[in-house]
């Protein structure tokens, strides 16, 4: 029981950090030089990338890319969406 709690600690501290903007790997090697078992820092890091990839959103849909060209004036002169590359690639082939 206290093992778990420790590793939750260990993983509230990556989550937190991560999102600040620092490195997995320098928070691993920060860890590491206070003392705290490798094997703990693994189980925290991976239960924090699980964390955190449960409370990321799931993207629906493909996003379109549209280029749009514009006149001197700003109105939309032109619009094209992207075609993806297997469609550009067989459309020149064939």
């Amino acid at each position: 029981m206290v093992q778990e709690d420790y590793i939750k600690q260990l993983a509230n501290y990556f989550k937190k950090n991560l999102t600040k903007g620092y490195t997995a790997e320098s928070l691993k090697v920060s860890l590491l030089n206070q003392g705290y078992s490798r094997i703990s820092v693994e189980n925290a890091f991976n239960l924090a990338n699980q964390q955190l990839a449960e409370a990321a959103p799931v993207m629906k849909e493909k996003p379109q890319i549209v280029y749009k060209i514009y006149d001197d004036k700003g109105v939309v002169k032109e619009e094209k969406k992207k075609k993806g590359f297997f469609k550009r690639f067989f459309n020149f082939a064939f």
